[in-house]
C-alpha cells in the first residue's frame, strides 16, 4: 500500500512538473531572456514560493527546460542523421534542422544561450552567467554528436577521439554560425546550410563508412 501510494505521489509530482515547465514554455516563448519567475508562477496560476519549491531558482527552472528543448532537438538531430540520403544530404539535413530549431523559436533560444541578455531592471531577478549555463548544453550536443559520428563513419585507430574532436568542433560551428545568422539574418537559410556543408566537406567526404553504401 505504501509503495502504491509512493508511486502515485511520485506521478502526480511528475504531472505537476510538466505542467509547470508547460507554462514556463509559455512564457519563454513571450519574454525570451526577460522570462521572470514572477510571469512564470503567474502563468501557472501559483505563487513564486511554490515555483521555487519545484525547481530551486531560476537556474534550476532553466535547467529542466533547456533538457526539455536538448532532448527534442538531439532527437530530430539523430533522425536527420539516420535518414536514407546521401551523405552530404545528411549532413545538409542535420545543419537544418538545428537552423529550423532555433528560427522557429527564437525567444527559447535566447533564453536558453543568451539568458543575461534579460532587463534585470524588468524582472527584479539576478541575471545570469552565459557561458556558466549555456555551455552544459552545448558539450551534451557536442558528446551525443561525437557518438553517432564514431558510431557511423569508420575513422580509423584513432576514431573515438577524432569523433570527440569532429562532434565538439560541429556544436560549436553550428552554434556560432547559427547564433550570427538569426541576429543579422545575411542569407538565406539554405544558402548557410550550403556554405556550411561546403566547410565540413573535406575529411569527412573521404572517411571510410563502416555500413558502406552512401553512409553516415
Amino acid at each position: 500500500m505504501e509503495t502504491s501510494q509512493r508511486d502515485d505521489q511520485q506521478r502526480a509530482a511528475a504531472r505537476r512538473r510538466k505542467e509547470l515547465l508547460e507554462a514556463a514554455d509559455r512564457v519563454v516563448l513571450r519574454d525570451g531572456p526577460g522570462a521572470s519567475m514572477n510571469a512564470i508562477a503567474a502563468e501557472a496560476g501559483i505563487t513564486k514560493p511554490i515555483l521555487y519549491r519545484h525547481f530551486g531558482d531560476k537556474g534550476g527552472l532553466y535547467r529542466a527546460l533547456a533538457a526539455r528543448h536538448t532532448d527534442a532537438l538531439l532527437d530530430g538531430l539523430r533522425a536527420a542523421l539516420d535518414a536514407p540520403a546521401h551523405r552530404r544530404d545528411r549532413v545538409e539535413a542535420t545543419l537544418d534542422t538545428y537552423l529550423v530549431a532555433i528560427e522557429a523559436r527564437p525567444q527559447v533560444y535566447r533564453f536558453l544561450m543568451h539568458p543575461a541578455d534579460s532587463d534585470e531592471s524588468q524582472t527584479g531577478e539576478q541575471g545570469f552567467d552565459v557561458g556558466r549555463h549555456s555551455a552544459p548544453l552545448l558539450r551534451r550536443m557536442g558528446e551525443e554528436l561525437a557518438q553517432v559520428i564514431a558510431e557511423r563513419v569508420d575513422l580509423g585507430p584513432d576514431g573515438e577521439q577524432l569523433a570527440r574532436v569532429w562532434g565538439h568542433g560541429i556544436v560549436g560551428m553550428m552554434h556560432a554560425a547559427g547564433d550570427w545568422w538569426l541576429r543579422e539574418r545575411p542569407c538565406s537559410r539554405d544558402e548557410l546550410v550550403h556554405s556550411l556543408a561546403d566547410l565540413l566537406w573535406g575529411r569527412l567526404a573521404a572517411a571510410g563508412d563502416r555500413m558502406g553504401g552512401p553512409g553516415f
